[in-house]
């Protein structure tokens, strides 16, 4: 019997590299990611510009040498700096729905459905529209189909980056508020939409659309929510109970990492988004009598200095600003960006109100519910990979997401400090500073408290 040679190691010189470009992305993300706080900013906003100063946008249109030095174009080199980004998204999207409070969207599930509906279909059909207008203008070489291209402009302008929003509003200390929860809930319906969309769009864009395939889409998204309701809970809540006997909090951060990745597996074997299965998989770590979440303290940490930041600053370094010079495409720019901006806003704006929520609400509510962040680079890439989207285009949707998850905080910042808090936000609070190894102080008293 012949034994098969086994695989190569990673060469010295793709090693060295890969760990200088890696070290080099984390240090300026958290540079930059401290200077965005010194001025009043969530260090989300530096860790995304990060990839963009260090791509070909600006360090590698002005000094290509060292760019190239640094992060070479050999797509296996970007390949390994891709794994760890997509590592950290799981691990960031999973650990985000361990801080949904399930109980609440039960309560106010209608509620969260209008703001979903509303800031989904809006900005959905503006897209379309949008992209059909521009699709002879603008759409890449390999699909020449105006719908394919309006397809994947429509399913660019609907997304909500959960991700993005998740680390905005834990930056933020806004994760307890109702209005962060409201924001996460809606926002996960809205993305599971989302993918199913961007899965069907992709099938155009390759094989074609028919009944069939829809249909078996479709069922394969009912069918993982149904397999994690009914036989994903118990056994998740088994096993966290059966880890948390130990001392030690390592046992509990394997447990808990490997459901998420798990669920990312399952998704993704299915055809869908594998941050959603991380999404729903953390949503079961999370739930009340599961996990102790004060062992997982040491795995949000470590998730969010490290893991996040290299994720989004390698968002930025297949965008190219220098397209923007061109006057079609910046007009295209800022076209595509405005209706983006309105149709979210408004959307999730007209479905706060409907709910009943007061306009501060509505406005919080539609700023976080426009971060599109690293869902719509997911998009960007999938559109870019099928030949769809172009250079300029791709530089177009993913400067939509960037603006978006930028004007986020200052908005977040401005509309919540004008929300009263009531007692449950203040009883999540204690919890959620428990669950990251704060000490569980009082929270801050209410503005009528203070008054």
């Amino acid at each position: 019997m012949t034994l098969s040679a086994p695989p190569g190691a990673l060469g010295g010189h793709s090693l060295l590299v890969f760990l200088m470009a890696v070290t080099v992305l984390l240090l300026v993300a958290q540079l930059l990611g401290r200077l965005a706080e010194r001025v009043g900013m969530p260090a989300i906003v530096g860790e995304l510009a990060t990839g963009v100063i260090l791509g070909p946008s600006l360090l590698g249109h002005l000094l290509p040498g060292v760019t190239a030095w640094i992060f070479p174009t050999d797509p296996g080199q970007m390949n390994l700096l891709d794994a760890v980004g997509q590592i950290g998204v799981l691990l960031l999207v999973g650990l985000t729905g361990t801080h949904l409070d399930v109980a609440m969207v039960r309560r106010r599930k209608a509620t969260a459905a209008r703001i979903s509906l509303a800031g989904l279909l809006l900005p959905l059909v503006l897209g379309l529209g949008t992209g059909y207008l521009l699709a002879n203008w603008l759409s890449g070489s390999v699909v020449t189909d105006p719908l394919v291209f309006a397809g994947f402009m429509g399913v660019a302008m609907a997304v909500t980056a959960i991700p993005v929003i998740a680390k905005t509003l834990s930056d933020m200390r806004l994760l307890h508020r109702d209005v962060g929860q409201l924001t996460l809930a809606a926002g996960t319906i809205d993305d599971a939409v989302a993918w199913f969309l961007l899965a069907v769009v992709s099938m155009a864009a390759t094989v074609g659309l028919s009944a069939g395939s829809v249909v078996k889409a479709i069922a394969y998204l009912i069918a993982f929510v149904v397999l994690a309701a009914l036989v994903g809970r118990p056994l998740v809540r088994r096993a966290m109970r059966f880890v948390d006997r130990s001392p030690e909090a390592g046992p509990s951060i394997v447990a808990a990492v490997v459901f998420v990745l798990s669920g990312a597996i399952i998704t993704q074997a299915l055809g869908m988004e594998p941050v959603f299965g991380a999404f729903v998989a953390g949503i079961l770590v999370g739930l009340p009598r599961a996990a102790n979440q004060a062992k997982l303290a040491a795995l949000r940490t470590v998730t969010l200095s490290v893991f996040a930041p290299i994720f989004l600053a390698t968002a930025g370094f297949r965008m190219d600003l220098t397209a923007l010079a061109q006057p079609r495409v910046a007009l295209a720019a800022v076209l595509v960006l405005a209706i983006a901006i309105v149709g979210k806003f408004a959307g999730a704006y007209a479905g706060a109100r409907l709910s009943g929520l007061n306009r501060w609400e509505g406005l919080a509510i539609g700023a976080g519910m426009n971060s599109r962040g690293v869902v719509e680079v997911v998009v960007a890439l999938t559109g870019l990979r099928l030949g769809v989207l172009n250079t300029a285009t791709y530089t177009i949707v993913v400067l939509v997401a960037i603006v978006t998850s930028l004007m986020a905080p200052p908005l977040l910042r401005y509309t919540m400090a004008r929300v009263e808090s009531n007692e449950d936000e203040r009883l999540r609070k204690i919890d959620h500073d428990t669950w990251n190894g704060l000490p569980a102080a009082r929270p801050a008293p209410a503005p009528e408290e203070r008054a």
